[in-house]
């Protein structure tokens, strides 16, 4: 487990590859010989980060992956890496580490939100029109679906806080797509299984008779304007409550869990619930809305909630 810089230059590469996963240290090392133990590292698919503080570790924190350099190194050092660790603490490497994956974590959550509503919303308006439907969306009712996707949400899952578990996954490898595949799978089921549940509701209530069976205690003429306001509530409840299926990807827990922490998430939540209730009751011809009635808002709210109990319940099993 231990060899000297003159030793380690003598082996060939191959003996050098076969010996470096069990190194543990390399004593009187030239800059040279930990340039080479880097580049022997990345050739064997590891991930490298070096810390150094001289000028003679320059080589090795350049070619590094991830270089950290002491704030009280030379200023070569300094240039040569990638962070500059301004309290010479080596357990900040630790915390930054858990931060960067705590962040490229919360990017994730935001993608799998973003492309699920992206797929619903776009095969929606698609078959929409294939099928001669009026468009079940309005312009005006997707730039609202655009702000809850790209700005609420994005601030919603950007403020969650680190999670230390990440620190029990393996380092990510420079080849990896942000996309993984379980959520490449999640984001198509679940984008299919609205649009399915949509798509039903187009039909079914396309028929007049059902519009009267169901929405019988509003005026014949008002019908069809009220389904269409029910059928955008429900589209963006339905993502409303995903979203607290973005916020637990990954964490093998509950969505409530750290929910106390999560003040930022909370209020976001607030918001876009808020909004669309003043959408619908105010948006008129501008949103194409008629006011909902109280007891419409809690069947809503309480059927499209099964997104978030069917949520809880995989993580559950999963868990178990």
């Amino acid at each position: 487990n231990i060899i000297t810089g003159p030793d380690f230059e003598a082996l060939s590469d191959q003996e050098a590859l076969n010996r470096i996963k069990g190194l543990k240290i390399m004593c009187r090392a030239r800059p040279s010989d930990k340039q080479r133990l880097v580049s022997l590292l990345k050739q064997s698919g590891e991930i490298v980060a070096v810390t150094g503080d001289g000028t003679n570790d320059a080589p090795a924190l350049n070619h590094a992956d991830v270089g950290l350099s002491m704030g009280s190194g030379t200023s070569v050092a300094k240039e040569a890496s990638d962070i500059t660790l301004l309290d010479d603490s080596f357990s900040s490497i630790a915390v930054a580490v858990m931060w960067g994956r705590s962040l490229y974590q919360n990017i994730q959550r935001f993608i799998l939100f973003q492309l699920t509503i992206n797929v619903a919303a776009l095969l929606l308006v698609f078959l929409g029109s294939i099928f001669g439907h009026e468009l079940p969306l309005t312009v005006t009712q997707m730039l609202w679906v655009n702000l809850i996707m790209d700005t609420f949400a994005a601030g919603a899952l950007a403020s969650l806080p680190p999670n230390p578990n990440v620190m029990n996954e393996k380092p990510r490898k420079n080849t990896d797509f942000i996309i993984t595949p379980p959520m490449r799978s999640k984001i198509l089921f679940v984008g299919l299984v609205f649009v399915g549940i949509l798509m039903a509701m187009l039909f079914y209530f396309n028929v007049q008779a059902n519009l009267d069976t169901f929405f019988d205690y509003i005026d014949a003429e008002n019908r069809y304007a009220y389904f269409l306001s029910y059928f955008f509530t429900v589209f963006v409840l339905l993502q409303f409550w995903n979203m607290f299926n973005a916020k637990a990807f990954q964490t093998g827990k509950s969505a409530f869990a750290g929910m106390k922490d999560s003040f930022g998430f909370i209020i976001v939540a607030g918001i876009i619930l808020a909004g669309q209730v003043l959408i619908v009751t105010f948006g008129g011809d501008v949103f194409r809305t008629v006011p909902l009635l109280l007891k419409d808002w809690g069947i809503i709210i309480g059927a499209t909630s099964f997104v978030l109990w069917i949520g809880e319940l995989v993580r559950l099993f999963q868990k178990k």
